[in-house]
């Protein structure tokens, strides 16, 4: 559904962060101008002036660079021209070209697919206020088989506003904008080959203390990067892509997707609680084929009362609310099938399957059933390092499990104890082979023999010599949470959410044929931006023609400087400013020199005649010659 019209004071929020820096300054060099109509010029207008006029840059995604590079001088032309509208940023949704729509041109659209959301902005230059008439009408092109498939079309709007600028009228003003949209849809894949990724249990700063994957990186605290697969996991999306992978991204609960319709679930570094609901579907979705991948990460409670720091700005400690992942949650989820991570925290390299890798603050595994696969490696104790300064290395620590559930036709399970091989932020090594190996495992039931034939296997740990992790006492987990919420005290979860509901729009067929180029096919007002004669720069430039005899010597400038040339007083400011620095700097010199000159030289002193003669007559009288 479309965001609500804007007021002129909407902020740039989908502009280009540095470009909204500077938008203060932008508006007052455009409003300072000499633009006709200034009752019509407003912070929504100057908004859509700006994104209309600005150019694209080659090779860089929408989220990159906004609407491109401004260019005042075309929005000082469209503002001339300007009449109140409404207009969307977007102005179109193209899901096929590449790469300004990265990542929605990263993969096509199929049948039984979560939904793509984007999200588009309403710009109300018409008034303070506005309203949306009537609900959005989808139109599909016919030539395009829009009406079968939903291929091409344009969904329409019509926004209304009071007529300010107009009291006779005392009615509305209204403005009727299309949003074209172009897909691309392929037959639904394989279950074997859709992936759905878990974004529903991530957290992330702010508004909460969530600490680093990495506690070697002690230069960025926090874990603020939003662990998404079009983030910080984007080398991992795009790897999974060019090996045939649908990934989907799963917003809601798990009580909230059709698990025959995916191989695998994957959830990476998440920090967030579970739903009682969510354990139970769980169970019962890898019963009926479902797969499961867990890449974990560190949990320790009292590392992570080491990590606490002081805020200067808030003037309070501030402790984290989980680890790098929320492990007891994961153990909750796990737990039905004897599996559970430990609180110890790893760190070191490694070799698995001829590869090279890199173990970043992770975790063990506790549990793990007996007839399933487990890997060990020797690591170093971070934990010990954090808390006591001291380096010890432990032989045989469980990493990587994989498990086959009994039931017929069930799914399998794999556990890894560290993500931070999959993350971009400070990944050292990357271990995608040994996700590529996880798949063919959970999708196809094909176990690697390089890992059930490895030398590393060892016999899986039960995990009853020692507790299994607990949440910090304490935390206010709940404050950010989704799933938990304050009881009295003690945190408890929340009634479970409403899965998403989709209303289908009825379509109303056109017999158009859709434009060819969507991005140039939009124009703002109506106008076209290669058709608008720009202001001809040379003929405002100051003229400068001979003295006659009796003129004074200063410059005759026909007609004088236009206002708002903001550009050509510069230009004409900085000769002078530059003449006027080198008459100083010179006459510096010159004063100096003077200086020099005027000086009196300073003389030889005088030797005194009778000390030197008193001299000489010791000598001769000692009968010694004076020495050289």
């Amino acid at each position: 559904m479309p965001a609500p019209p804007s007021s002129p004071l909407q902020h740039c929020s989908d502009f280009e962060s540095r470009e909204c820096n500077l938008k203060p300054s932008l508006s007052s060099s455009v409003s300072s101008s000499t633009v006709q109509n200034r009752d019509l010029v407003n912070p929504a207008s100057m908004k859509q002036a700006l994104i209309a006029s600005a150019r694209r840059l080659p090779g860089v995604n929408m989220f990159e660079q906004g609407h491109g590079k401004l260019d005042l001088i075309r929005a000082y032309q469209i503002l001339n021209s300007y009449k109140p509208q409404a207009s969307l940023s977007p102005s179109y949704i193209d899901l096929t070209e590449s790469p300004y729509m990265w990542p929605y041109c990263s993969q096509p659209i199929y049948y039984g697919g979560m939904p793509t959301i984007v999200n588009v902005t309403i710009l109300n230059g018409m008034g303070v206020t506005g309203r949306i008439l009537d609900k959005p009408i989808w139109q599909p092109y016919l030539p395009q088989n829009g009406d079968h498939i939903d291929v091409a079309g344009h969904v329409m709007i019509t926004v209304a506003s009071p007529a300010e600028n107009n009291s006779e009228a005392g009615g509305e003003m209204t403005s009727t904008v299309k949003l074209p949209i172009k897909v691309k849809i392929v037959p639904t894949p394989p279950r074997s080959k859709r992936v759905l990724w878990d974004q529903y249990h991530n957290l992330r700063y702010p508004p909460g203390y969530f600490p680093r994957d990495n506690l070697r990186m002690k230069n960025d605290p926090l874990d603020w990067n939003g662990d998404h697969i079009h983030t910080n996991f984007r080398d991992m999306y795009q790897h999974l892509r060019s090996m045939g992978y649908f990934v989907e991204v799963l917003g809601a609960p798990i009580t909230c997707f059709d698990a025959s319709q995916y191989g695998t679930l994957m959830m990476v570094d998440s920090e967030e609680e579970y739903f009682p609901e969510e354990i139970t579907k769980l169970r019962r979705d890898i019963d009926n084929g479902l797969s499961l991948i867990v890449f974990s990460d560190w949990y320790n409670t009292s590392v992570m009362r080491k990590v606490k720091f002081y805020d200067e700005n808030t003037r309070q400690w501030w402790m984290p609310d989980t680890g790098g992942a929320n492990v007891p949650a994961l153990n909750d989820l796990i737990s039905v099938w004897g599996m559970a991570f430990s609180d110890g925290l790893y760190e070191g390299d490694f070799t698995l399957a001829d590869h090279d890798m890199y173990y970043a603050s992770g975790c063990s595994i506790a549990r793990f059933p007996e007839d399933g696969i487990v890997i060990a490696k020797n690591l170093k104790d971070q934990g010990l390092e954090v808390l006591k300064q001291e380096t010890a290395v432990v032989e045989g620590v469980p990493i990587l499990g994989l498990y086959q559930t009994p039931s017929d036709g069930g799914g399998r399970i794999a556990l890894y104890g560290d993500s931070n091989c999959l993350d971009d932020s400070h990944r050292q090594k990357d271990c995608f082979w040994l996700l590529d190996a996880l798949l063919q495992y959970t999708s196809y039931s094909m176990t690697p023999p390089s890992l059930s034939h490895s030398h590393s296997r060892v016999p899986p740990p039960t995990g009853t010599d020692k507790p299994l992790p607990q949440r910090l006492e304490g935390n206010h987990l709940y404050r950010y949470s989704k799933v938990l919420e304050a009881h009295l005290g003690d945190p408890k979860p929340r009634p479970l959410p409403a899965c998403p509901h989709l209303s289908w729009a009825k379509p109303q067929p056109l017999n158009e044929t859709a434009p060819s180029n969507l991005w140039k096919h939009q124009k703002l007002l109506s106008v076209d931006l290669d058709k608008v004669a720009l202001p001809n720069v040379r003929a405002y430039r100051p003229q400068v023609r001979p003295l006659s005899p009796g003129e004074s010597g200063a410059w005759d400038i026909p007609g004088g400087i236009m206002p708002g040339r903001y550009n050509q007083e510069v230009g004409q400011t900085i000769p002078v400013f530059a003449f006027l620095g080198a008459m100083v700097v010179l006459s510096f010199f010159v004063v100096q020199l003077t200086k020099a000159k005027s000086k009196p030289k300073r003389r030889k002193p005088r030797i005194k005649r009778p000390t030197y003669l008193q001299q000489q007559t010791t000598t001769t009288t000692s009968g010694k010659n004076p020495t050289v």
